[in-house]
């Protein structure tokens, strides 16, 4: 059975680092990418089976990330799990429902959160 390709995005790089291992060790293959611009490119490149996205990045918003990766036919069907500290706000949530995000995981993570969402896909 082909291991599930979880692809990471965030400017944090020690979390980066911390969420590769958790997925790693639970036989997951991980490729992080910490540069918003580089997203759309890398996931056409890579073809990711999942999408954990920060939403609270440089250059580029998160809520752009996934709207340019929601009305892409190349990246479309690929699912986005949003990751942030401010998950709770109304004004977010509505942002998330508009980019077609339809899955969220608040910071701090629990690592078996993070690996329940990812299986749910």
């Amino acid at each position: 059975m082909r291991k599930k390709k979880v692809m990471v995005v965030d400017d944090d790089h020690e979390f980066l680092n911390e969420i590769k291992e958790v997925l790693t060790s639970s036989g997951y293959e991980v490729v992080v990418v910490n540069n918003s611009l580089l997203v759309f490119d890398t996931v056409v490149k890579v073809r990711p089976d999942v999408i954990l996205l920060d939403l609270n990045m440089p250059n580029k918003s998160g809520f752009e990330i996934a709207s340019e990766l929601k009305y892409s036919l190349l990246t479309k069907q690929i699912p986005i799990i949003a990751i942030s500290g401010y998950l709770k706000d109304e004004h977010y949530i509505s942002l998330m429902e508009i980019c077609g995000i339809k899955n969220r995981i608040e910071k701090p993570i629990n690592p078996l959160d993070i690996i329940a969402k990812i299986e749910g896909y």
